[in-house]
């Protein structure tokens, strides 16, 4: 089933093996890659729910993967990196990652980040549960129950991550969020920091925004925080 599929790309056999057997565990089906040109091919074939993305192969990076996936139908993903630098973390996240571990990790910590990246896709909204699934401001439509948001009619390609802020802050327009109020309502845990706040605010802003450098939706209030303006 669709839903359950994970393609691992990983060319190290011994954590591929281990990641294959947690998810085996934990119900899921995964899909074992380990090059860029097989894993591209897989995305293609089996359209795997989610995507776990090693950066460092041999015949190219994860985010090879990561960057075809966002051109079509976009695949939540987590990318995995033995280098710790900020820089891997920031390119990964531009190009639509929703999380990240560095290596040397803990398969039960990665499988505890897959099943909650899965949870805040498939999350119902107390909007949702009262009928009212649709938010409205400006040129833009928020679908909470679909997980879309759209400009003019047009789609914007979100990430799960970049759904989550834009959900917040619509849920009462005009207020100022502080980045700590916006990560406690986030409720995320703790692969959201203060900086990677901000550089997904403006990942969001990039998708959302008619001049992402003059923001109509989404203002920086100096000093403050963030808020989504009333149109």
């Amino acid at each position: 089933m669709q839903e359950k599929r994970v393609l691992v790309l990983e060319d190290e056999p011994r954590i591929s093996d281990v990641l294959k057997a947690y998810l085996h565990r934990d119900g899921f089906e995964p899909i074992v890659c380990s090059t860029v040109q097989e894993a591209l091919a897989s995305v293609q074939q089996f359209k795997p729910r989610l995507m776990i993305l090693d950066l460092g192969l041999p015949d190219g990076s994860g985010l090879d993967v990561l960057r075809a996936a966002s051109n079509g139908e976009r695949v939540p993903a987590i990318v995995v990196t033995a280098r710790g630098e900020e820089s891997d973390r920031v390119v990964g996240l531009e190009l639509g990652a929703d999380d990240y571990v560095t290596k040397p990790f803990s398969p039960r910590e990665l499988m505890a980040r897959v099943r909650a990246l899965l949870r805040r896709i498939d999350e119902r909204s107390p909007a949702k549960a009262a009928g009212d699934t649709t938010l409205r401001i400006g040129a833009m439509e928020i679908d909470l129950g679909s997980h879309e948001v759209s400009i003019d009619g047009k789609l914007a390609s979100l990430t799960a991550t970049e759904f989550r802020i834009l959900g917040v802050l619509a849920s009462s327009p005009g207020e100022v969020f502080t980045r700590a109020v916006l990560l406690d309502r986030l409720q995320d845990s703790g692969n959201i920091y203060e900086r990677t706040l901000d550089r997904h605010i403006n990942n969001l802003r990039k998708k959302i925004e008619p001049d992402s450098r003059n923001p109509t939706y989404i203002v920086t209030v100096y000093g403050v925080g963030y808020k989504l303006r009333r149109l």
